[in-house]
């Protein structure tokens, strides 16, 4: 089995900054890209930003130039650096990532089970 625990969110104010944390374990052979998704209450889920293994990033239009991602292949985790919060940035957080387990051909994709920012103004 393989599980991705999210940390790190809570809350703060605008114009504050936040690390989250998104740690992958369990029977892990690789790991390709890794994304942060947020949704708000009553809007879709939105790809944040990505990573590939060669820490290649992507980023969405919204959080250019403040938002941050980044990755430690040692320990199997990625984060996401978040400067300059504003209201607007308040959802839950979910790690997502492709993984190949020991033993298996191809890689499966996994979700994380999320973490809440809440940003005041």
């Amino acid at each position: 089995q393989v599980q991705l625990v999210e940390s790190g969110g809570g809350l703060v104010q605008a114009g504050g900054s936040l690390t989250l944390s998104c740690a992958a374990s369990g029977s892990i052979f690789s790991i390709n890209a890794m994304r942060w998704y947020r949704q708000a209450p009553g809007k879709q889920r939105e790809l944040v930003a990505g990573i590939s293994s060669g820490s290649r990033t992507a980023y969405a239009d919204s959080v250019k130039g403040r938002f941050t991602i980044s990755r430690d292949n040692a320990k199997n985790t990625v984060y996401l650096q978040m400067n300059s919060l504003k209201p607007e940035d308040t959802a839950g957080y979910y790690c997502n990532a492709d993984i190949q387990r020991i033993g298996f051909i191809s890689p499966a994709n996994y979700w994380g089970q999320g973490t809440q920012v809440t940003v005041s103004s």
